[in-house]
Parts: C-alpha cells; structure tokens; sequence
C-alpha cells in the first residue's frame, strides 16, 4: 500500500489538485479495493461473479464485432 501525497499550490488550485488526487485513486485502485473489503464474499460466490462477468465480457465484444461486420 502506498501513501498518496498532492501538493496544494497556489498556482494549480484545490480543485484541480482534487481531480489530481481522484485519478491517482482510481490508477492505484484504492476505490475498488475500500468497496472490495466492505463486505465479505464467499470464495464461491466470488468465483461465479467472476465467471459471470467474464461470460458478460464476451457476450459484449462479440455483438461489438457482429455489429461492425454489418456496416
């Protein structure tokens, strides 16, 4: 794990510092993982989650492509 320090300046401001500061999260996935660890999951629910979203994954590039061939 590692800590994730911004500099606030003057010059750059808060909000774009904050914007900063929520893509470094979403890059070193502290966001995935806080949501992750908040509740526990049987491995094997894991396990068919996983295996579901894969099968979703597919089902997604393959009407991609379908879609493409037609045009």
């Amino acid at each position: 794990m590692q800590n994730i320090y911004i500099k606030i300046d003057e010059k750059v401001g808060v909000e774009r510092s904050l914007r900063k500061f929520k893509r470094l999260c979403d890059s070193y996935g502290i966001v995935k993982q806080y949501r992750a660890r908040q509740e526990y999951k049987k491995p094997s629910i894991q396990a068919k989650e996983k295996s579901e979203a894969a099968e979703k994954r597919r089902r997604k590039t393959k009407s991609k492509g379908f879609r493409r061939s037609k045009i």
